[in-house]
């Protein structure tokens, strides 16, 4: 079955999307869009629900209701031809290790469907510097080479989205800068979407054009960086974070306009 032709402007599209374990909802009917060519981060403590919408995103966990858009497709219905057009990274998850880093990429770039193999590795090997170890076995490479290992793996299909999970978790400064700039570069030059679940803030305020904060499995609210930081009246996303983690929220206009109203008044009846 081919699948219709895909909607513009929204490349991720989720509508009640909820998944239960039992009686307890991981995630409770969210809704939210991703726009085509944008970074959006979803943000949240331990257990507010980021891996297991991401988990669904990618077809690994079937939701217990609600839908699934992306590039204008129904996921349900055209997991096979829509998956071949994302890709997904996360330090937690290896390749096999007694493969060769040549061997690991030529399976993933046939799984993903890839015409010319060779070339494709050839290409990745030159933009990420993994020739001088690509027919080593993946289980004896360093952190750092693991980590292009991982990025090369992220891009061998030249994926139209791109999820990731903790993508820079435990590496040292340098090498986590190193890739943030690549996928920063690969977005510009691939006109590419991709879906960021982190815990560092510092990456989310570089990379992310919009937040998506959950907390108990729900998105209690979204904007970008700058734009949450002075909602909540705060002097960083961190500090956004822990107040949305122990359920703080900001003040509605109408709070705002009351906590100016009172202020403007105590200033008149006390005048310096």
């Amino acid at each position: 079955m081919n699948a219709p032709s895909a909607l513009p402007g929204v490349a991720i599209r989720v509508t009640q999307l909820t998944k239960r374990f039992g009686k307890d909802a991981v995630v409770d009917r969210i809704n939210f869009d991703v726009p085509r060519g944008s970074t959006t981060a979803l943000l949240g403590g331990n257990g507010a629900g980021k891996t297991t919408t991401i988990s669904m995103l990618l077809g690994l966990i079937k939701p217990t209701s609600g839908s699934i858009e992306i590039l204008g497709h129904d996921l349900k219905r055209f997991k096979h031809s829509i998956l071949a057009r994302m890709n997904f990274e996360s330090p937690y998850v290896d390749l096999p290790k007694r493969l060769t880093v040549r061997e690991n990429l030529a399976v993933y770039a046939r799984l993903y469907g890839v015409r010319d193999v060779p070339q494709r590795i050839s290409e990745l090997a030159t933009d990420l510097d993994l020739v001088a170890f690509l027919d080593r076995p993946a289980g004896t490479l360093s952190a750092g080479q693991k980590t292009r290992v991982g990025l090369a793996k992220a891009f061998v299909n030249k994926p139209e989205v791109l999820l990731l999970d903790e993508p820079t978790a435990s590496l040292d400064p340098d090498t986590a800068d190193w890739v943030r700039q690549h996928f920063a570069d690969y977005k510009s030059t691939a006109n590419a979407t991709i879906l960021l679940a982190s815990h560092n803030m510092s990456e989310v305020v570089r990379l992310a054009d919009n937040v998506l904060m959950m907390n108990k499995g729900r998105i209690v609210d979204q904007g970008a960086p700058r734009e949450l930081i002075s909602r909540y009246g705060r002097e960083n996303l961190e500090e956004v974070f822990i107040d949305i983690a122990r359920n703080r929220r900001a003040p509605s206009r109408e709070e705002e306009g009351a906590a100016v109203a009172e202020l403007l008044s105590m200033k008149e009846q006390n005048p310096s």
